[in-house]
């Protein structure tokens, strides 16, 4: 047994607890049962550098209040003076004890079975989120028509070198942000955070730093809550969120409210006597993307790195943007999403972590998951690409695809070509399918035959330089286009740096130059849409 002598040299816990300023009268070093307490400054400082972004931890914070039965959210921030963010919900509150284990770091066993509705699991969330951004976290709870209040206080916490969890004065309580906001409601519990120190580290202005992350926030929490925003969850009621009074809108990534994106059957897979429920979707083509559509899909390279499965546990989405290493993340798969919804039953399966940011599908499942990926990103292919090769790889956007193909050679539209893009654009969707079919007939009639028999005898066609263009049709064509393109600075400069290699403008060089200063004067003269 390993053993220290007292009288001569303090062991090392005794060493470390004297360092600390807080021994104990009496230690038996040589006890075979030892309690040893972390040491709380250090233990809450380390636990602060968990890896919560600010998002994250508002939203962490936000579980909370819908555990809770929260249907209305308020988040305030102050940017100046002494900075603070505050979250005030309408849920059931806490009694005086309640709070206190609320408070308590480890408040809830992750491994026993709780409410289906619960979005908690380690009973860190609320602790370590709020003091991951800030230095001193208050919380006040109001039930029965009773304020009750506890607080963290970190630089407390370090000076008496123990767990400290101080209660606030009646005198302070009623000059502390939002709580007179609180005061009005029957029940309902208020999160504030203050003292950013992490925050402006390294920032010249906190007021801007601040302002930042509750932009980022914004963003963040209508894609993690937007099934609660829009009233998705059976037997609920919405669940509305604000920022400073500005209500949150629901961002679907699936984008479920455009004709064009394609919903997949919905299946079950069958984990240790839970379902677990994966719905795939296919995006449209981004020219069917409206931009309100295209900013709730990450934009043109959000797109992309956004691809692959959704994760939801009880309808929050915890994790999205991976293919969980199935299938690698292609371009022309970026079009696939799939949702999959978990129950909290299975958290020990698919090691979510304390940040609920992250999950990994158990092996259960993988196998089911793979078969559902390899379709689902098989119809992203077709709505990007055709079967087989494209042959004309000049550079060059041509109006006609040559593509070889089982040892033969086949001719298609261009479906990508800006002319068909703007056209699909203008036409109602109820009349896509008409246009479509068109296209294909175009196609399917070809006088393959005529020409072979044109270019093997004296009559041969005239070649597409016998029929020039004027200036002034090009002009025209182009200002068409960049109409439909929009007329945003990026979508006009992106647009006229592709003139050079796009058909019919390509067969034109010596008028680029001119076609793109002209549509650049014209186009600055009119206002943005």
């Amino acid at each position: 047994m390993l053993s220290c002598a007292r009288a001569r040299k303090p062991c090392a816990y005794r060493m470390a607890e004297i360092e600390m300023g807080s021994c104990p009268a009496i230690m038996d070093c040589s006890a075979f049962e030892l309690p040893l307490p972390p040491f709380a400054p250090v233990l809450l400082e380390s636990m602060r550098a968990i890896g919560y972004s600010f998002e994250s931890a508002i939203a962490d914070v936000i579980d909370n209040s819908i555990s809770a039965g929260a249907q209305n959210i308020q988040i305030r921030f102050l940017p100046y003076d002494e900075p603070f963010v505050s979250i005030l919900d309408d849920g059931i509150g806490m009694s005086a004890r309640a709070l206190v284990e609320a408070m308590r770091h480890g408040s809830q066993d992750p491994r026993l079975l709780r409410s289906s509705s619960d979005l908690g699991r380690f009973g860190l969330g609320l602790k370590t989120a709020s003091l991951s951004q800030c230095r001193c976290l208050t919380v006040i709870s109001k039930q029965n028509g009773e304020l009750n209040a506890r607080r963290w206080d970190l630089d407390l916490v370090e000076k008496r070198k123990d767990w400290i969890l101080t209660g606030v004065r009646p005198d302070e309580l009623s000059t502390l942000p939002q709580v007179a906001e609180l005061a009005k409601l029957e029940h309902g519990t208020l999160v504030l955070w203050q003292r950013f120190d992490r925050l402006a580290a390294g920032e010249s202005s906190i007021e801007q730093a601040l302002g930042d992350r509750i932009d980022m926030a914004r963003e963040h929490l209508s894609l993690v809550f937007h099934r609660f925003l829009a009233s998705e969850i059976k037997g609920s009621p919405t669940l509305e969120i604000a920022i400073n009074d500005n209500p949150l809108k629901a961002q679907d990534p699936f984008l479920r409210a455009n004709k064009a994106t394609q919903s997949l059957p919905e299946e079950s897979l069958a984990v240790e006597g839970c379902s677990v429920k994966v719905a795939p979707f296919i995006l449209p083509h981004i020219s069917r993307l409206s931009k309100d559509d295209l900013r709730m899909a990450g934009g043109e390279e959000g797109l992309r790195r956004n691809q692959g499965f959704y994760v939801y546990r009880n309808k929050r989405l915890i994790s999205w943007g991976s293919w969980f290493r199935l299938v690698r993340q292609e371009e022309m798969t970026k079009l696939a999403r799939v949702r999959v919804d978990i129950p909290n039953a299975l958290d020990h399966l698919w090691t979510l972590d304390v940040k609920k940011s992250a999950a990994s599908p158990p092996e259960a499942i993988r196998n089911g998951l793979r078969v559902i990926v390899d379709r689902i990103s098989e119809g992203s292919r077709r709505v990007y690409t055709f079967r087989g090769r494209r042959a004309n790889a000049d550079g060059v956007v041509h109006i006609w695809d040559r593509t070889l193909e089982r040892g033969g050679v086949t001719y298609t539209l261009n479906r990508e070509h800006p002319l068909i893009i703007a056209l699909e654009s203008l036409i109602p969707d109820t009349a896509l399918p008409l246009f479509q079919k068109h296209l294909q007939s175009v196609e399917r009639t070809f006088p393959f035959d005529s020409l072979y028999a044109d270019m093997a005898s004296e009559r041969r066609p005239d070649p597409p330089e016998s029929h020039t263009r004027t200036d002034e049709e090009l002009y025209d064509l182009a200002s068409r286009l960049l109409d439909v393109v929009g007329t945003d600075p990026a979508s006009t400069s992106r647009f006229l740096r592709s003139l050079a290699t796009m058909e019919p403008f390509s067969r034109y060089p010596e008028s680029i130059e001119t076609l793109t200063e002209k549509l650049e004067y014209v186009h600055r003269q009119r206002p943005a849409d």
